[in-house]
């Protein structure tokens, strides 16, 4: 999957290891968690999350119609971290990591 206008994006390819891994690798790096994550024993890299994302971001598109954007992988994002670990991030809070997630499932 190239760039694509996000009238065009199509959810076919997305839910694969390889955007899993990259999507793990973004989670840790922000780590939403902090300290906190020496704590949960499995946590597993943010696997669960990872997954997470992009089968809301799947689901979204499929079944309630939206289109492919910036603000729906900043909504979903922030969503499966508050609702996994009872937290309150923000919009802002999410912004970056978001960013980074969304050109990850632009690309093929």
């Amino acid at each position: 999957m190239s760039k694509q206008d996000s009238n065009s994006f199509h959810t076919d390819d997305i839910m694969n290891q390889g955007n899993i891994d990259r999507i793990k690798e973004i989670l840790c790096i922000w780590n939403p968690l902090g300290k906190r994550s020496m704590q949960i024993h499995d946590l597993d890299n943010y696997n669960a999350e990872a997954i997470d994302i992009i089968s809301n971001i799947e689901m979204d598109l499929e079944f309630k119609r939206l289109r492919y954007s910036k603000g729906l992988v900043k909504k979903v994002t922030k969503q499966v971290i508050n609702e996994a670990f009872n937290m309150w991030l923000t919009d802002e809070d999410c912004e970056k990591p978001s960013e980074l997630i969304y050109n990850i499932l632009l690309e093929k």
